[in-house]
Formats: C-alpha cells, sequence, structure tokens
C-alpha cells in the first residue's frame, strides 16, 4: 500500500472536480473531434492521430511509458501499450480501451446534432463515439489520474493500458498483439469499461460477454427464376423451404430446438445474481415480449445467463423490385449469441446433423463463419466482492452483478491469452443510440462513473496487494 498525501474522499472530489469545471466536457469534445471510424479504410490517418496526438500526451502526463505497435492483421488501426512501473514486487492492474467508432452517419442525425461534436442537450451529451468508448476510457483516466494526485504520485501498483484503434471491426490483431506482448502485458486484475450499466440509475459490474457466431443457411434450387404463373405450384420455392428449414431450429417463439446449440444449465451463483436485474426499465428502452425466448426464465436470464439464435437478414428475389417468377435462391444470415460452456465450435456439425434429420440434408447448406469465444470470470472470485463493495461505498447504490455482458466485447482475448480475472465497469447505459444516429452520453453518469472510478483506482492501492496475495 502506497503512503498517501490525500484520502479516498479527497480523490472522489478531485475526480468529480474535473466534471464540475468543465474540463472533463472540454477534454471529451477535442476527443470526440477525431472522426476515428475504423470501418472506413480512408479514416487511418485519423486513428494514428487519436493515439498520438490525444492518448500518448494523456497517458504520459499520469506517467505512462508508451508504444504504439502497428496492427499485426494486415490493416491500419494501430495499438498503443503502455506500462506505469512502480514497483517489480506491487500487483498489476491491466485496463484496456479503444479510441475508434462506427461510422458517423452524418446526416441521420437530428438537426443541430453532429457526430463529431458534442452538443449537450439537458443531461444528454450529443456525439459519435461518446458512449462507445470515448466517454469510458475518459472517466477512468481522469479518475485514475485525481487518484494519483490524491496519493502523492504513487499509487502502490502499477498500471498497464491495452488501447485499439479497430473494436469496431472486430478487433483484428488484438488477440495477436496480447500474445506476442504476453509478458509486457502480465498482470493480476483486469479493470475496463465499456458497453451499458443495466439501467441509467444503477452502477454495473460485469465479468465477462457472451460468445457470438455467425452462420448463413442457403437454398440454391436452380439457375434463375421462372414465371409464378406458368411454373407455380410445381417448382419448390427456396425462400419457403428456408422459412420452414429455420423452423425447426427455433420454434414460433424463439426457443431453440437445436440441442447441440443450447447452453449448459445456469448455475445457481448466476441465477442469484439475476434475481434482481430488470432489464429494459429506460424510458427509450424496447418493450420485451415476455413470451419469447427460453420458457421458464426470466429476461435477464435469457439474455445474460442463456443462448439465442435469431435471424438477422433473409432475402429470396429482389424485395424492393418484386418480379412474378419463383426465386431461385434463398439466403438467411444468422447468429448465436452464447455463453460459457456451450458447444459453439462444432456448430456446423450440430446444425448439418439437425437439419438433415428434418429432411433438409440435400436441400440447406450451412456456412459457418469464425466466431469470439463467451467467457465469465467465477463469481465467487474475491475481485468480485471487492469492486461490488467498493462502488457501493463510493455511490450508496447497490450495484448490478450481471455475469457477461449480453453483447460482445473482446473478454476472451484477455481472459484467455493473458490469463487476467476481468472486470467490467460500464458508463453508458442501453439507451444510449449506441452505433445509432444520436449517440450519447449521459452527464448525470459521467459524474458518478468519474467518482466510482476514483473509488475503485483508491481502493486498489489499498487491496490489491492483500487479494492477490489470497488468489496465489
Amino acid at each position: 500500500m502506497s503512503k498517501a498525501t490525500g484520502s479516498r474522499k479527497s480523490a472522489i472530489a478531485a475526480a468529480v472536480a474535473e466534471y464540475d469545471s468543465g474540463k472533463f466536457l472540454s477534454d471529451l469534445d477535442r476527443r470526440i473531434g477525431f472522426r476515428t471510424e475504423s470501418q472506413e479504410s480512408h479514416q487511418a490517418p485519423q486513428l494514428h492521430a487519436y493515439l498520438n496526438e490525444e492518448m500518448v500526451p494523456t497517458l504520459k502526463r499520469l506517467g505512462f511509458t508508451t508504444k504504439v505497435v502497428a496492427n499485426p492483421a494486415g490493416v491500419d488501426a494501430p495499438f498503443l501499450l503502455a506500462t506505469r512501473h512502480e514497483g517489480d514486487d506491487l500487483p498489476t492492474v491491466v485496463t484496456y480501451g479503444h479510441g475508434d467508432a462506427v461510422r458517423g452517419y452524418d446526416n441521420q442525425w437530428d438537426e443541430g446534432l453532429e457526430p463529431w461534436k458534442i452538443v449537450v442537450r439537458g443531461d444528454r451529451w450529443y456525439g459519435r463515439g461518446i458512449a462507445d468508448n470515448k466517454g469510458q476510457h475518459s472517466v477512468n483516466f481522469t479518475a485514475l489520474g485525481a487518484v494519483i494526485g490524491a496519493r502523492g504520485g504513487k499509487l502502490g501498483y502499477n498500471v498497464k493500458v491495452i488501447f485499439e484503434t479497430g473494436e469496431e471491426i472486430d478487433s483484428p490483431g488484438l488477440n495477436q498483439v496480447c500474445a506476442a506482448e504476453k509478458e509486457y502485458l502480465k498482470g493480476d486484475l483486469f479493470l475496463a469499461s465499456d458497453g451499458p450499466r443495466v439501467s441509467a440509475e444503477r452502477p454495473t459490474v460485469f465479468l465477462g460477454s457472451r460468445g457470438e457466431l455467425n452462420f448463413d443457411l442457403e437454398v440454391n434450387l436452380r439457375d434463375g427464376g421462372h414465371h409464378s404463373g406458368n411454373w407455380g405450384g410445381v417448382l419448390r420455392n427456396p425462400a419457403v423451404t428456408l422459412a420452414h428449414a429455420i423452423g425447426t431450429l427455433i420454434d414460433r417463439d424463439g426457443k431453440i430446438l437445436v440441442e447441440g446449440l443450447l447452453p449448459p444449465p445456469i448455475q445457481s451463483t448466476v441465477r442469484e445474481a439475476l434475481s434482481d436485474i430488470e432489464l429494459a426499465t429506460d424510458a427509450n428502452a424496447p418493450a420485451i415480449d415476455p413470451t419469447w425466448g427460453q420458457p421458464g426464465l426470466s429476461s435477464a436470464e435469457r439474455v445474460l445467463a442463456w443462448n439465442a439464435v435469431e435471424v438477422l437478414a433473409f432475402k429470396a428475389g429482389n424485395p424492393d423490385a418484386v418480379a412474378n417468377a419463383v426465386p431461385p435462391t434463398a439466403r438467411a444470415h444468422c447468429q448465436l449469441r452464447f455463453v460459457v460452456g456451450t458447444d459453439w465450435q462444432n456448430a456446423q456439425k450440430h446444425l448439418e446433423e439437425h437439419l438433415a434429420l428434418h429432411g433438409y440434408a440435400d436441400l440447406v447448406k450451412v456456412i459457418v463463419k469464425s466466431g469470439v469465444a463467451a467467457s465469465r470470470l467465477d463469481l465467487e472470485d474475491p475481485w468480485v466482492d471487492w469492486a461490488l463493495k467498493s462502488i457501493s461505498q463510493s455511490t450508496g447504490k447497490k450495484p448490478a452483478l450481471i455475469p457477461n455482458l449480453g453483447g460482445t466485447v473482446p473478454n476472451a482475448i484477455f481472459a484467455q491469452t493473458l490469463g487476467l480475472p476481468t472486470v467490467w465497469i460500464p458508463h453508458s447505459y442501453p439507451a444510449c443510440s449506441q452505433h445509432a444516429p444520436n449517440e450519447h452520453f449521459l452527464g448525470s453518469v459521467a459524474r458518478e462513473s468519474l467518482a466510482l472510478m476514483a473509488g475503485l483506482w483508491w481502493d486498489l492501492g489499498e487491496d490489491a496487494g492483500r487479494i492477490v496475495s489470497e488468489k496465489q
């Protein structure tokens, strides 16, 4: 433990003062101004500029040494690695952020809003990438700086940073960089922020994410379409065939019917953690369909502890210019979101065997694409209880604990390639319009997050050594 010149209370006050003075908003507005659209290859110079002109100076002011690493995956989306080293015998915390955002869709924002400059309307701060992820990593580094100051420049632990600029294009090269830099990134805890809270009002901790596997189903019956009047009734329709085939995978209420794509039974610790979690409580959230999905589960369990098969796109013929012809082909783009313990690596086999059992072996082609593994820290890991208590002390609220995010972040890389216990503290909320026009951050959540992150960074100086020793 380091000798502090201030106190936990003064560290939190210093972090909140960054918000109240307007400095946090000013810094964040400057960062939003970098048009870091990783989906647009011509914006690569903006990705480099965000690292070299914004994040490198920020981290150096906090006492980090930095290095920019080229992306080994053949895309121009560089990485920034940094370390703040206080002692070889001290515990080490690894944190993460990403500087890229999805496309701005500039012309689709409401009148008076624009993606590359923050516009404040009440509690909402509008800007592209502000929720995902510039606002979130800005909170974390601002709070870290407040704690460094309150502790007289000595945290009592080391900090390492992994910063990427390709998260919105599925993090190419991230696993290779982490594997190549495994010794450089060696640590005792992974602590970072992305994704939404369960609601704007409730601080949240999540410990991993569901995995993601995309697959196509195709029915190719003949070359070219044929007149629906002359041939309709004697030619098999690929759209109808594919629709019925999908109906064998998922029933009319969204229940998965493929045995091999089901998860293991929900653990009692997971069920207990989700017992007080409510989804869709924010005003702009969509209404939940109470009978959709696995029967007998709560809505939270269906999203956070179970699997889902979704049809994301379906095409046969040309819906925008319909011809009077039986189409020759039909295709559906499908997705499996899955939790830890699912046999997702054998999804091709499970799908093909299931379709063959229902008479579609020679009709439906299954094309499984690369996937992202599911991961989740054990809910009984001591870092979990530590994080919950710290947040509760800082906010006076009972934080929500969710075993894994319903969506997918590259957590498996940090958990498996780097072997780190992973704790995520999100600073956004479900109705933030992430990836859509009018993306926004909530000022009230940003202010609270600065306080709770300052508390977490402070408490690491008090508790990290003890927890690391207990785990050894």
